[in-house]
């Protein structure tokens, strides 16, 4: 009776782990979890979101001028 219950025990010692990986590397089960997760973190490329983005960009290249500037001229006063 011991070594039946001990072959039982094994069993499911080395099923449990095995079971999870197979589990866990199953694509199907999460797809849709991170097709949806990938398009949050990437949205798909629009019209309005590119040109927020370029005036954000030439808003701070701007800034940075003004303050490259207003150091050259704070600069030269010394």
């Amino acid at each position: 009776m011991g070594v039946k219950i001990e072959m039982f025990r094994m069993m499911l010692y080395l099923s449990f782990p095995v079971t999870m990986f197979w589990i866990s590397n199953q694509a199907e089960y999460f797809e849709e979890y991170i097709v949806k997760r990938k398009r949050e973190i990437f949205p798909p490329d629009d019209e309005q979101r590119r040109k927020e983005m370029e005036d954000f960009k030439e808003r701070m290249r701007a800034r940075k001028e003004q303050q490259l500037l207003k150091a050259l001229t704070m600069g030269s006063e010394n």
